[in-house]
């Protein structure tokens, strides 16, 4: 079971789709993470997650749950897990608004770092981050992350171009430590 002291992960299923859907389309959600800001029709959404989130093999995609109430709060995902070379891209989404700045999204990305290093023997994890998003950037550099290239103007947001900054963390780069909250 992947579970800290306020979150557990448990593996998505069709079932999560309505509420993936409804962060999917919460525009203040999806701006700092979604290079495609659009609105999704719950039939598009559904398509997505059993043929990206589900039926991928090289993927893992987890809903993030508050243990004290239970509801689901977020998602975290591995993509383009490469078994041969051990790497993967990291994911997460912290869905719902009132858990944001809380500190959950670090509890929930630890437990994925630690299942992916711990567990699955990864030797790299990699990501993709707005540079507008100044809080995510710290919290991956907190964990250890690694600034290793930009894609310059690579995003478009409200009538300008933004950088995506790309990060790694390799294994023996990680530390337990840092993600215990």
């Amino acid at each position: 079971m992947l579970k800290s002291e306020r979150v557990r992960l448990r593996k998505m299923t069709v079932d999560d789709a309505k509420q993936y859907h409804r962060w999917r389309n919460d525009l203040d959600v999806m701006k700092t993470t979604n290079p495609y800001l659009d609105v999704y029709t719950l039939e598009e959404t559904e398509q997505f997650v059993q043929q990206v989130m589900l039926g991928s093999p090289h993927s893992k995609s987890y809903i993030i749950v508050d243990r004290e109430s239970n509801e689901a709060i977020g998602v975290t995902s591995l993509i383009g897990i490469d078994m041969k070379n051990r790497n993967a891209e990291c994911i997460i989404d912290i869905g719902d608004k009132d858990y944001w700045g809380k500190g959950y999204g670090r509890e929930a990305f630890g437990l994925l770092l630690a299942y992916s290093f711990l567990e699955m023997n990864l030797h790299r994890l990699h990501l993709q981050v707005f540079e507008f998003n100044t809080a995510a950037l710290q919290l991956y550099e907190k964990l250890g992350f690694t600034r290793e290239g930009i894609k310059r103007e690579a995003v478009y947001r409200n009538g300008e171009y933004f950088d995506i900054v790309q990060m790694s963390l390799l294994k023996r780069d990680y530390s337990l430590d840092t993600t215990r909250v």
